[in-house]
């Protein structure tokens, strides 16, 4: 007992009088950040720094025993301190809390006090164990869905197969930094698979498969039995259709090698971009001090404007604008002209001419879904994987998740809707995994992502598609703002930059199943937001 105490940091972080039920606050134990809760009439304490990256969950949202990222929306529960909501994969560190003479004591172990993450406890494949299955695709679905049968004391073979050349690694990062070692985003190092007998093929790729005789058949002309399927193999970048789209330096990016090359080509040079949203937006933001000049094409009259809508578009139109970025919007590609295999310039369907020493595209994606031609799986319109709330196909043992599923949102009634958001992907990962074990969950995540822009964070929860009205708090030209997305008097989505953790407290809100009217958004109280 002694030589515990030893091991142990005990100390006095505030009275019991000072917390309310339903307050927390940053204390500090041993040097450590620590999260103190009161919830449900009882003190808890886990660490205050977000697995993801970090962030204090202190400044974010809390509701009951569950505490919401105030970045990027990974939500936590304050009693395990287990990660309940992504995006992120680690939980994190819990202390011992005790009340004494009114007094509030946290106590943390001294081996552990620089330890702000935790990896859940995972089995392995047990001896003689043949049941497999088998995961199409190395992103975060795949990686969440192998976690999670592991976790969940999943004895069998798990097999994870992906075309690319690295284990699976963090993409949000490749349009926000772009010349980052592909090392430094591996979500997980090569020792974590081997400890929990995560099998991962690399530079392979499905062409085929046969749900009556469950087999997979891959390029490299092997094929591998299952018992249970997940496809996750995400989407691919659409390219351009128009003279001169197969030049050297004509770009799209999808891995850590095209990030690179994006990078060390526009360097100096003339960079133009075709596609004013997410990846066209933070590809212009990162080069704007690295290229000679950007330019930007846009299909509309601001960037957006089907997404985050005009406001926004305009704001962050402007802030690069301010950086030397140059719009043509309303505009599209008509030739890209090049000398020597290389792009020198690109033709606008309005005529104008602009250098270019690389040309990138960002103009959505496409289901990588054509290995499924001519099997049972059925397909949407678009090419999209049909699942239910489960993630179930049609097809006994064949599961979906990721960008590549089309898949009933709560928030839209259960309408079917196809989602290409990192945070959405590892729940359905993890939604697949458990349905595969008998396990019934539904997904009802509400979606939450975020974009970069000149270090500017706009951060976004909801799903604001047909929305016919917004809603502004703030000052949008000032750079901090609220905006509420509305469709049928109520809100749907809701978009900040520099207001957090309004978006976290929202999509609280929206995950609790509680609405939120028109007339609250247009409200000057937004009391009910519980801002600190």
């Amino acid at each position: 007992m002694a030589s515990q105490e030893q091991e142990e940091v005990t100390e006095q972080v505030c009275l019991e009088s000072d917390l309310q039920d339903g307050q927390m606050k940053e204390v500090e134990v041993g040097k450590q950040k620590v999260l103190l809760v009161r919830s449900e009439g009882t003190y808890s304490a886990v660490g205050n720094l977000c697995t993801h990256y970090g962030a204090p969950l202190s400044k974010g949202a809390l509701s009951g025993n569950r505490v919401r990222c105030p970045w990027h929306g990974a939500c936590f529960n304050v009693k395990s301190g287990d990660l309940e909501e992504f995006p992120g994969l680690d939980s994190l560190p819990c202390h011992k809390v005790k009340i004494k003479d009114n007094k509030v004591f946290v106590t943390i172990n001294k081996k552990t006090v620089q330890v702000t993450k935790r990896v859940k406890r995972m089995g392995c494949r047990e001896t003689g164990q043949t049941h497999t299955i088998l995961l199409l695709g190395g992103g975060p679905a795949s990686l969440l869905c192998a976690e999670t049968l592991r976790q969940e004391h999943y004895g069998g073979r798990i097999i994870m197969v992906t075309k690319d050349d690295l284990l699976p690694y963090d993409k949000t990062k490749l349009s926000k930094v772009m010349n980052v070692d592909s090392q430094n985003i591996l979500l997980r190092q090569i020792e974590f698979f081997h400890q929990y007998d995560i099998e991962v093929w690399m530079r392979k790729e499905a062409v085929s498969v046969n749900t009556d005789k469950k087999m997979v058949s891959f390029s490299d002309g092997s094929v591998q039995h299952y018992n249970q399927l997940l496809i996750a193999t995400g989407c691919r970048a659409r390219t351009l259709d128009c003279p001169g789209a197969d030049l050297d330096n004509v770009k799209v990016l999808q891995t850590p090698d095209d990030a690179g090359k994006i990078h060390q080509e526009a360097v100096g040079k003339a960079a133009v971009i075709l596609g004013a949203s997410f990846i066209g937006m933070e590809v212009a933001s990162y080069l704007s001090d690295k290229a000679s000049s950007v330019a930007v094409i846009g299909s509309s009259d601001t960037p957006y404007k089907n997404t985050l809508g005009a406001e926004i578009g305009r704001v962050t139109m402007k802030m690069l604008q301010e950086k030397n970025v140059h719009f043509y919007m309303n505009d599209g590609v008509a030739e890209i002209k090049g000398e020597n295999g290389q792009v020198k310039e690109v033709v606008l369907k309005s005529g104008k001419v602009l250098p270019a020493d690389v040309f990138v595209i960002g103009i959505g994606v496409l289901p990588n879904s054509d290995f499924l031609k001519g099997s049972s799986v059925e397909l949407n319109s678009k090419q999209a994987v049909i699942v239910d709330k489960s993630m179930k196909t049609n097809v006994p043992d064949v599961f979906c998740a990721g960008d590549v599923a089309f898949f009933p949102l709560a928030l839209r009634k259960d309408a079917r809707v196809s989602i290409g958001h990192w945070q959405l992907a590892q729940a359905q990962g993890r939604v697949a995994a458990l349905n595969m074990l008998g396990k019934p969950v539904e997904i009802n995540s509400v979606p939450f992502f975020w974009t970069v822009l000149l270090g500017k964070s706009v951060r976004y929860a909801g799903f604001g598609e047909g929305y016919t009205e917004i809603v502004v708090k703030g000052n949008v030209e000032e750079m901090k703002f609220l905006l509420f997305y509305i469709k049928d008097g109520m809100v749907v989505a809701a978009a900040s930059l520099n207001y957090d953790p309004t978006v976290s407290q929202v999509a609280e809100r929206l995950a609790s199943g509680k609405r939120i009217t028109k007339a609250q958004a247009e409200s000057a109280d937004l009391s009910w937001l519980k801002l600190p």
